[in-house]
C-alpha cells in the first residue's frame, strides 16, 4: 500500500487534526514484571510537551495494562484532554463516572481479544448504550463510541445521544491489497462525511502507523486520530517525545 496515494475531492491538509496518544503499551510493558516502570505518568506528560492534543488509556476489565490508580493519577495530570476508553461493564461505568475523564469512549471488549477486534455493535446493545451515555453525560462527560464505519450503526449512535463517534479503522490498516485498501478508504470517507452530516464529531482510530496514517489525515471532517501501539513502538528507537512529534509532522505535512 501507498501511504501517499491521495482521494479525488478529498481537501488533502487538514490543518485542524488533533492527535490522542493511547498510552496503554506502556503499561503493558510495566506490567510485564508488575513493577513501577516505565511509568505511563510520565509517558502522557512526554507526549503533552511534544504536542498531543489528548492522552487515551483503556481501562480494561482484566486490568491487563492501565489499573485503576494510572487513570486517577492521570485525571489529576493531564493538561489536555483525558479519553478514557471503557466497556459497558458495570465496574468500569462507575469508575469511569468517579473519575469524570473529559471523554468516555464506549468498546467493545472481550477477556480473550489481544486487541480491540471490531466496532461497537450499537444495534445489538442500544438499550444498555443509551443508558450508559445519559449516565455519563449527567456527569458533564464527553461520550464517544467507537464504531466500523457503517451507516445503520452510525445512526444508531446518534440516536444513543452520543455527540461523537471514533471509526474503527482496523480493516483499513489491516487491508493487504491496493484494491481492498481503496474499499477500505471509501467506507471511512463515506461514513465521515455522512456523520458530520447527522451532526457528530468524528474521530478514527485502530491499527493506524507511519505508513497508513497520511491517508487517513487527509480527510478533512475527522477530527482526532488515536493511535497508541505504532508510537509507543517507534518510542523505543527515536524515544517518545520525537515519536509524538514524529507522527503530528506526518498528520499535518500538506501533500
Amino acid at each position: 500500500m501507498d501511504s501517499r496515494q491521495k482521494l479525488t475531492g478529498m481537501t488533502v491538509f487538514n490543518s485542524m487534526l488533533k492527535l490522542g496518544v493511547n498510552i496503554d503499551h506502556v503499561a503493558t510493558l510495566r506490567q510485564a514484571r508488575r513493577g513501577y516502570y516505565p511509568d505511563p505518568i510520565l509517558a502522557a506528560q512526554i507526549c503533552e510537551k511534544a504536542g498531543a492534543d489528548s492522552i487515551v488509556c483503556h481501562l480494561r476489565e482484566d486490568r491487563r495494562h492501565i489499573q485503576d490508580n494510572d487513570v486517577m493519577q492521570l485525571r489529576k495530570i493531564v493538561r489536555t484532554r483525558l479519553n478514557l476508553e471503557m466497556s459497558l461493564n458495570p465496574e468500569i461505568i462507575k469508575i469511569t463516572g468517579h473519575i469524570k475523564p473529559d471523554i468516555a469512549t464506549i468498546v467493545p471488549e472481550r477477556r480473550q481479544e489481544i486487541t480491540t477486534e471490531g466496532g461497537l455493535d450499537v444495534i445489538k446493545y442500544f438499550t444498555k448504550i443509551k443508558n450508559t451515555v445519559s449516565f455519563l453525560q449527567d456527569k458533564h462527560i464527553a461520550v464517544s463510541l467507537f464504531i466500523a464505519p457503517v451507516k445503520e450503526q452510525i445512526d444508531q449512535a446518534k440516536k444513543s445521544g452520543a455527540t461523537i463517534i471514533e471509526l474503527h479503522t482496523g480493516a483499513y490498516a489491516d487491508a493487504r491489497t491496493t484494491l481492498a485498501n481503496a474499499r477500505e478508504l471509501k467506507k471511512i470517507l463515506i461514513a465521515t462525511q455522512y456523520a458530520k452530516q447527522i451532526g457528530l464529531t468524528v474521530s478514527a482510530g485502530h491499527g493506524l502507523n507511519y505508513e497508513n496514517t497520511s491517508v487517513i489525515a487527509q480527510i478533512s471532517d475527522i477530527q482526532e486520530l488515536n493511535i497508541g501501539h505504532s508510537i509507543i513502538s517507534e518510542s523505543i528507537y527515536i524515544g517518545l517525545e520525537s515519536a509524538v512529534k514524529k507522527m503530528l509532522n506526518l498528520m499535518k505535512i500538506k501533500k
